[in-house]
């Protein structure tokens, strides 16, 4: 019988590192990290910070949002800039008075309102926004669902997307938002969805779709579960801790068939 053929540290990970971006098996000089796992560490905490500090480039993604077949405003938080922004979080969950008066001027009787804010990544929201709503909006219209104008929000906050729905009269809200960076991705988008939100809503009346990226959730995986949450939400008249979502298992059973 032949012995293995010996294996170094590095070599013993390589498998496991092909499957995931987590820092695994890093190599270290005594009780230290090795100089190249420590500078990469730098690069994506310097890259996790950048994510956070930078502005949303609000007139190229109205354009891109355009092509979609919708009417998009902008509004904006009572967050004035992006440091009251991070430093007050309550601010990012209200509307500014000026941006109120705008959107009420468009209320109507709205069964869905999509927003697109850049929470804690513009980036992602301006890379991920876009194709993930191409695989949405276009089905629900074929449904007949009544979708208010897309609203692109600067220093918002997930809850800022209850007053826009009531502000708008719409039914459910869905909130595509920039999720906190991490080490391994900076520009992870993140949706929230809402029925009939109101003053009183809380986290435990939302459903979540975290890590929207190519490297993550797929654009046309989270389309797949973000219709199959809003048919859902509008045949049970509920959304949160209260609605299922068992689309993981329709997408693994959809995967078996092809």
């Amino acid at each position: 019988m032949t012995s293995p053929p010996d294996r170094s540290p590095s070599d013993a990970w390589l498998a496991l590192r092909r499957l995931t971006a987590a820092r695994i098996g890093l190599s270290r000089a005594g009780a230290s990290l090795a100089t190249r796992p420590l500078l990469e560490f730098n690069l994506a905490h310097a890259r996790a910070r950048d994510a956070v500090h930078a502005e949303l480039d609000e007139a190229q993604l109205m354009t891109d949002l355009a092509g979609l077949g919708l009417p998009v405003l902008q509004a904006a938080s009572a967050a004035e800039d992006r440091r009251s922004y991070l430093m007050r979080p309550d601010l990012g969950r209200k509307l500014a008075p000026a941006a109120a008066a705008s959107l009420a001027s468009h209320a109507g009787s709205y069964d869905l309102v999509c927003l697109i804010v850049d929470g804690l990544s513009a980036r992602a929201v301006q890379s991920h926004a876009r194709p993930t709503l191409a695989g949405v909006i276009p089905a629900l219209r074929a449904e007949s669902w009544r979708i208010a104008p897309l609203v692109v929000v600067r220093h918002g906050r997930v809850a800022i997307g209850d007053a826009i729905a009531a502000t708008l009269h719409a039914g459910c809200v869905v909130v595509l938002i920039g999720e906190r960076p991490g080490l391994s991705a900076p520009d992870s988008m993140g949706a929230y969805l809402t029925w009939r939100p109101n003053q009183g809503t809380t986290d435990a009346d939302r459903n979540c779709i975290s890590n929207i990226r190519p490297d993550g959730i797929g654009y046309t995986d989270a389309a797949f579960k973000l219709l199959h949450l809003l048919r859902a939400m509008r045949a049970g008249g509920v959304s949160g801790v209260r609605l299922k979502d068992d689309s993981d298992r329709l997408l693994i059973g959809d995967d078996r068939q092809r």
